[in-house]
């Protein structure tokens, strides 16, 4: 016999739901914004609640970007848990650039916080944040080193290197400057800065 979970009260699904809208318009105004230009006032205009109550679920600006991007890296594991075992790693490894493109265009992909950033060295110091990136990096680098063997990638190139390009799309300013520009469809570009990124740009 299972034991019943404990029902949570009104007032707490009320806190969490807030709490999930919070990191949700959160991780947007990172994607637009960046961490340096955006402010609690920015996240608590946007949420449609007073600051003061912005500040009862998160201390500080830094805590909330914090708690956002471990939020982020949590879908991506998901994501990477997706994927079928039949799978290709080199398709693997297309798919996830692909789901980073279209989380960007979308606004919904935070953009990485630069090295001066105060919020990197929140994140640098925070233990689930590195536990998830680690375990993110390590199965990538893993599809990248088979993809290597298998010739589908440059076996040539550092995976090291490769793996940092890879990130690197997931922050592509080429993505806002092409949608600004307004001459392609999202899904233009998507497949544009794909084939740029694992075709090259050498004429074939």
């Amino acid at each position: 016999m299972q034991t019943p979970h404990p029902k949570i009260s009104f007032k707490e699904q009320m806190h969490q739901a807030r709490e999930n809208a919070i990191l949700q318009t959160t991780c947007r105004l990172l994607g637009e914004k960046a961490f340096d230009a955006m402010t609690m006032d920015d996240v608590a205009n946007d949420v449609g609640i007073a600051k003061a109550s912005l500040y009862k679920h998160f201390a500080s600006k830094e805590e909330l970007c914090c708690t956002a991007m471990v939020q982020i890296l949590e879908r991506v594991q998901a994501y990477l848990h997706s994927l079928p075992d039949t799978m290709e790693p080199a398709d693997k490894l297309r798919a996830l650039v692909r789901w980073s493109l279209e989380r960007l265009i979308s606004d919904e992909m935070p953009l990485l916080p630069s090295r001066n950033s105060s919020l990197r060295a929140v994140l640098m110091a925070n233990k689930q944040y590195l536990d998830g990136l680690i375990t993110v990096s390590d199965q990538i680098g893993h599809w990248i080193t088979e993809a290597q063997a298998q010739g589908r990638i440059d076996p040539s190139l550092p995976p090291l290197v490769v793996l940092y390009t890879l990130y690197a799309r997931a922050c592509d300013p080429v993505v806002s400057f092409l949608k600004e520009g307004g001459q392609y469809a999202d899904a233009e570009i998507v497949e544009l800065v794909l084939r740029t990124c694992f075709d090259g740009l050498a004429a074939r």
